[in-house]
């Protein structure tokens, strides 16, 4: 973590100014290492130094946001692009959480991009929306024709561990995929204490979790062990063409990580040729 930690209130924060940060990350092969090239931040998002966990020709990179917390008119943006033949790893060391808005909505907007022949990944802890959060957020993955991409996100409404359910507030989400310069995936909707309760949203349930594996296409036997993972009819893995989509539905965020750290296990050795390992962040 860096020297210096900054802790907000979020009950005292209607009258700060809000905070507008950016991290912009670049990723190039050397020789069969990746380096972390380009590394320009604005506002409190960072990174601290490059990490090689399983060997130079991944860099691991820990996008950290000294806050804490994102409140309402906050603005984040990451973007990352991993050049020819590079390969990145993203993660987060831990849970992001999203406060009770103060009037203003706050926002995220992710880009990665992967050119020809490199591969990201995207691997954030959870993401706790407290209860009454107005909040944005925007995924774009833009792949080369021959890049891959691999992502996780868990999404938690309200603190279920302190008694808290989604009783107000506003998740919208909007989610892009292109490989080749070909939409692979598009979605989009808010989730709302409705959308939450519906059987069309989240049928009740306050964990959603995704892992989606864009590139290409992975052996039918792959999938077939993925679906074995869990016989939870909230919970499914799909097949189409150049990306694969994994999903469950659930009320405990540990239950859902393990399950997505399994997931992630079987497909990352077909996705990107490399072996799976264990995250350390996520376990500190």
């Amino acid at each position: 973590m860096p020297d210096c930690t900054v802790i907000r209130d979020p009950q005292a924060s209607s009258g700060h100014g809000a905070w507008q940060a950016s991290l912009v990350l670049g990723f190039a092969d050397d020789a069969g290492t990746t380096r972390l090239v380009e590394r320009r931040h604005a506002g409190p998002l960072r990174v601290q130094k490059p990490l090689y966990p399983e060997g130079p020709e991944t860099c691991h990179a820990i996008v950290v946001h000294p806050p804490g917390g994102v409140v309402g008119g906050d603005q984040l943006e990451l973007t990352a692009r991993a050049g020819e033949r590079a390969r990145a790893f993203l993660t987060t060391p831990g849970a992001a959480k999203w406060y009770k808005a103060n009037g203003k909505v706050s926002r995220q907007r992710v880009t990665l991009e992967a050119a020809a022949g490199a591969a990201i990944e995207w691997m954030p802890q959870e993401t706790i929306f407290f209860d009454n959060a107005h909040v944005e957020l925007d995924h774009d993955v833009l792949l080369a024709a021959d890049a891959s991409y691999l992502g996780c996100e868990i999404l938690c409404m309200g603190r279920r561990a302190s008694g808290e359910s989604f009783t107000g507030g506003r998740v919208a989400q909007r989610t892009r995929i292109r490989r080749g310069g070909k939409l692979l995936w598009w979605e989009q909707g808010a989730l709302t204490p409705r959308a939450v309760a519906s059987p069309l949203g989240l049928a009740g349930r306050s964990v959603s979790a995704t892992l989606i594996a864009a590139g290409a296409a992975l052996p039918a036997a792959v999938l077939a062990e993925l679906r074995a993972l869990s016989d939870d009819p909230l919970f499914g893995a799909t097949q189409m063409r150049q990306l694969l989509c994994v999903r469950l539905l659930g009320d405990d965020s540990e239950a859902a990580r393990e399950l997505m750290l399994a997931a992630w296990r079987i497909v990352r050795p077909h996705l990107l040729g490399r072996p799976a390992f264990e995250p350390r962040s996520w376990r500190t």
